[in-house]
């Protein structure tokens, strides 16, 4: 007996799962063209309705986190182009399309020129980062490319009067939208080029549909901004918004009002960092001066007063003398004590020579003023060296009302050669010192002849 196996019996959500998952896995991301009806916009964001065409409609719905993308309110009655997944809501088993991306219908063709052009540049180099400029960050002024009537441009001179005041701008006029937007976007920029007045440029508008931002992307743009000799800042659309100017450009802001913040220093910040830098300094100059008073406190200990270093010599000179006093007087009374003892044996051996004692008492008498001669010439020329000592002595000279004259190194300044106007010279007296200014050099005859 043969038996047949009972069919797998699958519930209602397992059906329905299963019929999702092979849709999610059968047909890919797609774009559908059609027209809105039955439009919802739901309290939480998501937005429900029908695409449907002559014959066919089919459900839609674009989740929050997708349609704040879209700068556009889509509206009942729009041909629109979706690229959508399709799926079957569970729940209901209603099948519908999970939009990513919702534009006008016919936009498509632009899609396709932007990506082609875009490319075509990056292939040629125009996008690499190599060739890239840095924004200066000290611009002397800057130049701005867009329309007179831009609500852009208000936004752009205030952050830039706000960021740094006084900062000279120069405007570049012409028009941001419609169909001769482009030649005049290119002219201004060539105005900027010829006239060379500025260090960096900002190109911007408002936020719009790709057709209004549709200038941005025209090739004739994209080469003029790559031939800036200045670093160029783009500031085009929205955050979300991307043109072709925006890759070519040195720096691309997600706003005009960010163009304008990167273009120009921040006067706060810099007014901060000037403030860090002071205190820095000052925190320098002092250590450096608490330095400079402690080498000088040990240099001036070291220095020795010409006075104090006369009156070290003169006191060793006395020394020296006073020694040699001594040593004449000693020597003196050695040879008297001498002459007394040979006289004596003299006397013992040779009994009958009181002649000769006479001639030795008048020899000795004579040796006695010969050496107080001798000893008071050496005490008279001691006393004049003495003399000549404390006449040539700085400390006597300055007594006399003479100055002496030194620079910083501490050298003595004998004429006006060795020093010029405005120097700072010190100046000793006999007690005490001052410290000048040279005004004025006045040279003698003796130089002038």
């Amino acid at each position: 007996m043969n038996f047949t196996p009972a069919p797998q019996i699958l519930a209602v959500s397992a059906f329905n799962r299963l019929i999702q998952q092979t849709l999610a896995s059968a047909i890919p991301l797609s774009w559908v063209a059609g027209e809105i009806s039955n439009l919802t916009c739901a309290a939480s964001g998501h937005w429900y309705f029908t695409l449907k065409d002559a014959t066919a409609q089919v459900r839609c719905v674009m989740f929050r986190g997708r349609n704040q993308y879209v700068d556009w309110r889509p509206e009942n009655g729009m041909q629109v182009e979706v690229r959508a997944t399709p799926g079957l809501y569970e729940p209901r088993g209603e099948f519908q399309l999970q939009v990513d991306t919702l534009r006008r219908a016919g936009l498509g063709v632009l899609f396709e020129a932007f990506e082609r052009l875009k490319r075509q540049l990056e292939q040629e180099g125009l996008f690499a980062a190599a060739r890239k400029r840095a924004i200066p960050a000290m611009p002397r002024q800057i130049g701005i490319v867009t329309s007179p009537q831009a609500a852009a441009l208000r936004d752009v001179l205030t952050t830039l009067k706000r960021q740094m005041p006084g900062l000279p701008v120069i405007l570049y006029p012409c028009q941001v939208q419609g169909t001769t937007a482009a030649a005049q976007i290119v002219t201004a920029l060539n105005t900027a080029y010829m006239r060379a007045e500025c260090d960096v440029l900002i190109i911007c508008r408002g936020g719009g549909s790709i057709e209004d931002l549709w200038p941005f992307n025209e090739e004739s743009v994209a080469r003029a901004v790559a031939a800036s000799p200045v670093p160029v800042i783009s500031g085009v659309g929205h955050e979300t918004d991307f043109t072709i100017t925006d890759f070519v450009a040195d720096l691309r802001a997600p706003t005009p009002t960010a163009a304008a913040v990167l273009a120009s220093p921040d006067r706060d910040q810099l007014l901060q960092s000037l403030d860090r830098l002071q205190a820095r300094l000052t925190r320098q100059l002092r250590h450096r001066l608490f330095q400079q008073q402690q080498l000088l406190s040990h240099l001036g200990q070291r220095l020795i007063h010409p006075g104090k270093k006369l009156g070290t010599q003169q006191a060793q000179l006395n020394l020296l003398a006073s020694k040699l006093r001594s040593a004449y007087r000693s020597g003196e009374r050695q040879r008297s004590w001498q002459q007394q003892q040979l006289a004596q044996r003299l006397q013992q051996r040779l009994p009958g020579i009181a002649p000769y004692r006479r001639t030795l008492q008048q020899l000795q008498t004579r040796l006695q003023l010969a050496m107080h001669h001798q000893l008071n010439r050496h005490q008279t020329g001691i006393s004049s060296i003495e003399s000549h000592l404390k006449h040539l002595s700085p400390a006597a000279v300055l007594a006399r009302g003479y100055s002496m004259v030194r620079n910083d190194h501490g050298d003595i300044i004998r004429d006006t050669t060795q020093i010029s106007v405005n120097e700072k010279l010190s100046i000793q007296f006999a007690h005490d010192s001052a410290d000048v200014q040279v005004r004025k050099l006045i040279a003698s005859n003796r130089l002038k002849n």
